[in-house]
């Protein structure tokens, strides 16, 4: 029974001796972790809790042999990534959209000097008021201007906080 599992479950990577090979160790090898870490009284009778641990620990462990073995490795581009590639996909599309186009500010916010929670906080944005990016970028962190007041400031947001002008129309 347990091989007719493990045959429906790999499918078609049968056709290939090492990843069976790799497979059945994965089989094996969930049988002693199961048998060392779950409880002895799991596994009296069969069960369908039983029957998942073996067949995801059999999936996990033959996958992960099969890919040590190199068998598993997915070809995702026949192009090798290059530095140019790289900064192009910093400089992505939404966040060169992004700028100078307003937001608003979802919940009370912290204008930070530096991208940084420790970083000194310039001034507290309170929620609803508009700030615009100028582009600048620091993983989450984006570099607005803000006007308060009679004066704008410029500093750097967290972009959570930050919602587009529609999506925050749409929340009323």
């Amino acid at each position: 029974m347990l091989l007719l599992l493990l045959l429906m479950l790999c499918g078609a990577v049968w056709a290939k001796p090492m990843a069976a090979l790799c497979y059945v160790a994965g089989l094996a090898l969930t049988l002693v972790l199961a048998a060392h870490v779950t409880p002895a009284g799991w596994w009296r009778r069969p069960t369908v809790r039983g029957l998942f641990i073996v067949a995801g620990g059999t999936w996990a462990c033959g996958s992960a042999l099969a890919l040590a073995a190199g068998l598993g490795a997915p070809a995702l581009s026949h192009q090798p990534v290059t530095p140019a590639m790289a900064d192009a996909a910093a400089l992505s599309a939404p966040a060169n959209a992004a700028v100078n186009r307003p937001f608003r500010v979802h919940r009370s916010l912290n204008l930070r000097a530096d991208a940084d929670v420790g970083s000194v906080r310039l001034a507290v944005i309170p929620a609803g008021a508009l700030l615009t990016p100028t582009g600048a970028r620091h993983g989450d962190w984006w570099q607005v201007r803000s006007h308060s007041g009679d004066r704008e400031l410029t500093g750097w947001v967290s972009s959570l906080w930050l919602r587009r002008m529609a999506e925050h129309d749409n929340q009323r």
